[in-house]
């Protein structure tokens, strides 16, 4: 005979229910690795292939479900550099505070695939400018990118609103640049120092440099093109 569920058990499930439909749809795809290598080959397969997705963008393979791979792909990715920078950063904080010269070698590669991703989101972002994709036959029978703000509205206004999922993406892909640029911004503090380079650049052209990785340089291309990414405001749809 199967015992009968108390009601703190029933109520306990019903609330972790309610937690996963809340979270779900964004956490879902991403399993989180406590191993930092594992996950730098992981982040860089996944930005080669979100870059190859972007590159069907307007052509003959675009449609609806390539968009929508590539929105899941592009929120792995944020979780997964989110996830990899808060197991290496806090290592190197406590070396560095502890007077030890900091030089990580996944830090180092996490760095320039965040860098890599950061382009490829701009470029995501003028391609859902200026070819937008009709998703409304697509997300007819399932819940689009972000509608929880449109069920509420439509609850309180009693009216249908017709979601503009372009227009969402544009913002939650302006969200995500900020945030990868905010990571490679407390990475950049860690990164090797130029002087080591500066010594052997020297050495071997006779010439003065500044290294491979200029503070100044790296911190201008990083944010050069940050500009192109202001939030476009919700349309007013009533």
């Amino acid at each position: 005979m199967l015992p009968v569920p108390t009601e703190r058990t029933s109520d306990r499930r019903s609330s972790s229910i309610g937690c996963r439909s809340i979270v779900g749809r964004r956490t879902s795809a991403y399993v989180p690795s406590c191993d930092p290598l594992k996950l730098i080959v992981d982040i860089n397969s996944q930005v080669a292939l979100f870059r190859d997705m972007l590159i069907h963008v307007g052509q003959s393979k675009d449609c609806p479900e390539l968009r929508e791979k590539i929105r899941k792909i592009r929120f792995s990715l944020v979780e997964a550099c989110r996830h990899t920078s808060s197991l290496i950063l806090p290592q190197i904080r406590t070396a560095v505070a502890e007077g030890i010269v900091a030089d990580n070698p996944h830090l180092v590669l996490l760095f320039y695939l965040s860098q890599l991703f950061l382009r490829e989101l701009i470029k995501s972002y003028r391609l859902v400018q200026v070819i937008p994709m009709d998703m409304s036959g697509y997300y007819e029978n399932r819940a689009g990118p972000s509608n929880l703000g449109n069920v509420i509205s439509q609850i309180l206004l009693c009216k249908q609103i017709t979601p503009d999922f372009n227009q969402e993406e544009l913002c939650s892909i302006n969200k995500d640049s900020q945030e990868i640029a905010h990571l490679l911004a407390e990475m950049q503090e860690f990164m090797p120092q130029q002087e080591i380079y500066l010594e052997r650049s020297a050495a071997l052209t006779g010439e003065d440099t500044n290294g491979p990785w200029p503070a100044k340089r790296r911190r201008n291309s990083l944010y050069k093109n940050m500009g192109l990414l202001c939030c476009v405001s919700r349309p007013n749809y009533l």
